[in-house]
């Protein structure tokens, strides 16, 4: 027999519904994460270790946790954000640099070919770093960065970049920040190039970020006190060099890592090789639709099919986006 409820009460029992179904939304911290074992081993890793009675309780001093940034937490193609950076500033520097119409590869850029000039490999990249990024002081690199992301726009979206971060990397920093653990970035991007807008964009404040990084020097400018940028690489922070930049930044080896390419897989062996409870977790590019679909053989972003297996051997678990993320960008 079917009841009929008055619409007063149907009225009630409907809003109760919705508003038990706010509850449960607002309940998950992983909202854009679909159910499954990748969304169920970070919540048992983390109320595992913030639980005292687990046998892999970690102490709150020792609940670190390092995040990889290009491609981790915000988009890496079809180029990295940085480099990107450092072309617009070509085109911009080129009235004070008239020489660079017959120097590559300078010149392939300034006529708009991306191709030949990067064709140099990493000795072309570096050269073309080293012109945009130095020669200012810290203060002046810091604003650039900042009137730069303000206004550049990913060429396939058309949204800014700080919109191209992953919003289920994002719910998951603030998940484990609100659960004791301390968040840094371990990127081989350039740590003052991330550190200007980290914290607005990720909650991750510029003393947590590890990066690649060049020589400066203090002097002098304009009768005060400065940093100024030099055009020689201090540190890179990148494969081997990520476990020695949390060593040298961190001074704690982390029980969470995060990365999504072979430039991270040290950084996930360092943070295994700990005593006690570790999270090692790879992003897998495999989403043609909403993002790119990527993998052994792009040179940005490389997640080589002998990643994947140590990966399979090692215990590691492999996020896919296409099945693990049921939103990407939090403007979809």
């Amino acid at each position: 027999m079917m009841i009929t409820l008055p619409n007063t009460l149907r009225g009630l029992a409907l809003g109760a519904l919705c508003a038990l179904s706010a509850f449960a939304h607002a309940s998950d911290p992983l909202p854009s994460w679909n159910e499954g074992p990748t969304k169920q081993a970070i919540v048992k890793f983390v109320q595992e270790t913030t639980d005292k009675n687990s046998a892999k309780y970690v102490e709150p001093s020792e609940r670190i946790a390092t995040f990889d940034n290009d491609g981790t937490l915000w988009v890496e193609q079809p180029m990295y954000v940085q480099l990107l950076f450092a072309l617009d500033r070509v085109k911009t520097l080129a009235p004070q640099h008239p020489e660079w119409k017959g120097q590559e590869p300078f010149a392939s850029l300034l006529k708009g070919d991306l191709k030949g000039a990067l064709a140099g490999g990493d000795k072309a990249i570096l050269e073309v770093v080293m012109a945009t990024h130095a020669d200012m002081t810290t203060a002046e690199f810091e604003k650039t960065v900042k009137d730069w992301l303000a206004t550049a726009k990913h060429p396939k979206t058309g949204k800014l970049f700080t919109e191209m971060v992953y919003q289920p990397m994002v719910e998951l920093l603030a998940y484990m920040r609100a659960n004791g653990y301390k968040t840094f970035i371990v990127s081989g991007g350039g740590i003052e190039f991330m550190r200007p807008w980290t914290e607005k964009v990720y909650g991750i404040p510029p003393e947590q970020v590890v990066g690649s990084s060049i020589k400066t020097k203090f002097e002098t400018r304009n009768g005060k006190p400065a940093l100024v940028r030099l055009p020689e690489i201090n540190f890179i922070d990148d494969k081997t060099g990520k476990p020695i930049g949390i060593n040298e930044h961190i001074g704690r080896r982390p029980v969470a890592a995060f990365g999504n390419s072979t430039g991270d897989q040290q950084m996930l062996e360092w943070t295994q090789a700990g005593d006690g409870a570790s999270l090692m977790m790879l992003v897998h590019h495999d989403d043609a639709v909403r993002e790119y679909s990527y993998g052994p053989d792009s040179k940005i972003g490389t997640f080589s099919d002998a990643l994947m297996q140590e990966a399979k051997q090692r215990g590691w678990t492999v996020i896919s986006m296409k099945n693990d993320w049921n939103k990407i960008f939090a403007y979809e």
